[in-house]
This record gives C-alpha cells, structure tokens and sequence, in this order.
C-alpha cells in the first residue's frame, strides 16, 4: 500500500500489517520460529538469494521483526530498512559496515557517549580516520568534509544539550564531496524530523526509546536507500547482532501510539522547559523549542515539534543535583529515554558514563547538567513535582 498519502499517525498503525494474517489475527503474530521451511527446492533457492521474497532464517530476516522495519521505512520515507539487537548494534554495524582502513569519517563532538566510544577508541583500531568537529561550527564542518570524507555522521538533536544541526546544509556538502550522510533521530523520531528529506542517505533510530516507548523492549533500526540498507544487512546478518520477534513485536505495538505520545510529550516538555527557564535555581535551560535556543531557528526549520527531551543545570553544581533528583516523585532515575514515565538523570551516570568529568566538561557537559525526558503523565502535574524538588534546594 502507498502510504505517502495518508498521514504518519495511519502509517504508524498499518504500517507492515495491511495483508491479512494467515488465521485473521488483527495483530501482528510473533514468529519465533529460527528457520522456515520449503517443499520446493527451486522456491527455496529463490528466497535464500534474493530472487523472491520469502524468510529462509530468522538471523536474516522474520515476518515479525520485518512489520517494524515496514513502519520505520514508511515513516522516514525510504527505500529499505533493516534493524538490529539495540540502538547501538545500529549505529555500530553501519559505521563498521561502510568504513574501513584508511577512509574517513567526520563528526560531531556531541554525540551520544557510546557513539563518542566508537568514534575515540574503537574504529581507530582499524585505521579508520575520524575527525569530530565542534557541533555547530558548520563552516568547519563544511571544510572537513570538502577535504575528503566517506561518511558524515550527524545527531540532531544532541544528547544530551539538545544541540541542533543544520541537516540540510551538511547533507548537500556531503553529497558534494561523495560522502554517505547518516543521522540518528533517535531523539526527534520520525514524528518530528525526517532527515532523508533533507537530503541524508541513512536514518537510524535507538528503537528501544521513543519508536517502543514503554521501556520493555530494546532494538535498532536503519533505513533509507536500499543499496546502502543492503551493504549494512550483508554485515549485519554475518555480524548477528540481529532483533528477536518478541522485542520487535513490542515496538511496533509501541509504535501504533508514536503520535500520540511525541504529540503530548512536545507540548509537555515545551511547557516545562519554559518554567524551568525562568526559574532562579535553574542556570541554564537546553531544548530547542525555546527561542533563546542558538538552534531554534533551524529546528524550527527541520522540524515540526522540538521533541520530549530537555536538560537543565542546577546552580549548586552536582550536590546540589544529588539533592533535587531523588526529591522527584513522578520520575524514575535510570538511564534510559523516550518512555511513557518520565526519565532523568545526570549524563554522569546515563549519555556519557563512559567518558570522564574533564572529558564531558570539554564537551560543554557540566556535572550540574540533568536529562530530563517527559513522559506522557500530566504536565501540570510534573510541574509541581518539579517545584517541589526546586523548592527544597
């Protein structure tokens, strides 16, 4: 079915799912089966290379992990997509899978910690060349790329200060260049921002986060052209970092409400981004709603809601951090994002764990900084529970 035009709250619901189930089941079935038989030799040769479309292992491919690759694809607009074990196992196998000994990547200096991991200490080991650039100094990005760049790897926004990066114009430098853009928009989702749009080859997604939204699942997801989506699948299905059906059942039940919750979260995490801004034990405020936002105007550009992710920092530094957070009632400290129940916590123990404190205050991550992801609970009701937790600093 042509989904492009219906609108995304549709596509999230019968993405994957519009051909009837063998037995008339109206949701989707969970295939656990490993491998999937055939009576027809030449049928089965057909499948395993490629020829027709049908499941031969469930490493490769399952009817049940394939109705969330469906949803992801049809929401970011692409041609293929694929998925993975974790958000990790996805920005990991595309990086491993289109980089190799003497190519080069370019980056941001804000990104996600384990991403920073990669980037640091991990692809280095295999000559591979990696240049991260300040965030939003786009001039300088546009220099290291026109100097000779593979793949341009960009997160907008950033976790965990909410930085905002100009897609449009860096894609096209890529393009320019030969370089493949790939982004995460694990923190916009495809409700907010569709970044192959905007001129990127490749859109990722931590699908345990926003796209499952109930914190019971954990999966990756890529997609965008399927001669890219392909290359990573070969690695990927060798690699085995590949998604059971249980998990992917739960996404995609957790992405028929994606709407709904992101639609709900922006409005929320607005609302509270501008009360803790005009607070006075608040220093600073980091979402890109905000209009004293430095990427405000380009978010509001790319984007069409700010997403349901904020940060602040608290004056008092991290004692006073200690103090606040486990004064909240309505919040569960774990490092984790994207739920229906509210999430926080310092970067210190969640994005950047991995990384030291001179490490992370390079990075413009001071040890008073707090994530804060807004769940679906009533805003009103988690301001007062952050004026409470304010309130007894």
């Amino acid at each position: 079915m042509d989904f492009s035009k219906y609108q995304k709250s549709t596509a999230s619901v019968w993405a994957g799912e519009t051909e009837p189930t063998a037995d008339g089941a109206v949701t989707t079935p969970i295939v656990r089966s490993v491998a999937f038989a055939y009576t027809d030799l030449d049928e089965w040769h057909n499948v395993a290379t490629g020829k027709a479309d049908g499941y031969i292992y469930s490493r490769n491919t399952n009817p049940t992990v394939h109705v969330l690759e469906e949803k992801v694809r049809i929401l970011e607009g692409a041609e293929a997509a694929t998925s993975f074990a974790t958000g990790m196992g996805a920005i990991s196998n595309t990086l491993f899978a289109l980089l190799g000994p003497g190519k080069r990547v370019v980056s941001l200096n804000d990104t996600y910690g384990g991403t920073s991991r990669l980037f640091l200490d991990f692809l280095p080991r295999y000559q591979v060349n990696v240049t991260l650039c300040d965030t939003t100094d786009f001039d300088r990005l546009e220099t290291e790329i026109a100097a000779g760049c593979d793949v341009l790897y960009l997160e907008t926004p950033t976790n965990p200060t909410l930085k905002i990066v100009d897609i449009k114009r860096l894609a096209a430098a890529a393009k320019n260049a030969g370089a493949i853009t790939v982004v995460d928009n694990t923190f916009a989702t495809p409700i907010n921002q569709n970044p192959l749009a905007l001129g990127a080859d490749l859109v990722l997604h931590s699908a345990t986060k926003f796209l499952g939204g109930h914190s019971d699942a954990m999966g990756g997801v890529l997609c965008g052209a399927k001669k890219l989506v392909e290359k990573v699948f070969q690695f990927r299905e060798i690699n085995g970092a590949s998604l059971q059906a249980d998990p992917a059942y739960l996404i995609a039940r957790g992405m028929k409400t994606l709407e709904l919750r992101i639609d709900r979260q922006n409005a929320s995490a607005l609302t509270i981004a501008r009360y803790l801004k005009a607070h006075p034990k608040v220093s600073d405020v980091f979402y890109p709603g905000l209009d004293t936002h430095p990427g405000h105007a380009i978010a509001k550009a790319q984007m069409t809601g700010f997403g349901g992710i904020l940060s602040f920092s608290l004056n008092g530094g991290y004692e006073a951090v200690k103090k606040f957070l486990p004064t909240l009632q309505f919040v569960h400290l774990a490092a984790s994002l994207g739920s229906v129940s509210t999430l926080a916590g310092p970067p210190r123990t969640t994005s950047h764990v991995e990384l030291t404190e001179d490490q992370r205050r390079q990075l413009g991550i001071p040890e008073s900084l707090i994530r804060y992801s807004v769940g679906i609970e009533n805003v009103d009701d988690l301001l007062t529970d952050l004026d409470t937790a304010l309130a007894s600093l």
